[in-house]
């Protein structure tokens, strides 16, 4: 287990659910990646320029962690450009069947106690676990 590293996750963990715990508590929203990015599309009056500086606030992070390490984590991918391309678009389709994401249900709406929250985060998990099993053992993995 070399990829173990308890307290930058714990770190991380303690970011997120403070963000997330200061704009329900600030602006009185839930802060759902999906639903902030989509609510940029149609905006509102007065609703987007919250919307964009939280998305430029995420396109900021690599940038300082550059700044402050010097690099940015090594990510490898083992699958193709085509299979991550895909991917990203089930991503997308499945935020918008299920009315949110991972931020907004997983993080915000589970800290709600919120039923509909709950099933959507076993059907993400559920759905991603599946599919890994499918990929790595009925297709051999290679996408």
């Amino acid at each position: 287990m070399h990829n173990f590293t308890p307290l930058p996750a714990l770190a991380g963990g303690l970011m997120i659910g403070t963000a997330a715990a200061l704009m329900l508590l600030l602006k009185g929203r839930i802060a759902g990646i999906s639903g902030i990015v989509f609510g940029l599309r149609q905006p509102t009056h007065g609703d987007s320029s919250w919307r964009a500086l939280f998305v430029v606030g995420m396109m900021t992070a690599p940038i300082l962690t550059i700044f402050y390490f010097g690099h940015l984590p090594e990510v490898t991918a083992t699958v193709s450009d085509c299979a991550l391309g895909l991917a990203g678009l089930l991503v997308g389709f499945g935020t918008r069947l299920g009315n949110g994401c991972t931020s907004g249900h997983g993080v915000c709406g589970l800290a709600r106690r919120s039923t509909r929250s709950l099933i959507a985060t076993l059907t993400f998990i559920s759905t991603g676990a599946l599919t890994v099993w499918v990929v790595r053992h009925r297709l051999g993995g290679n996408l």
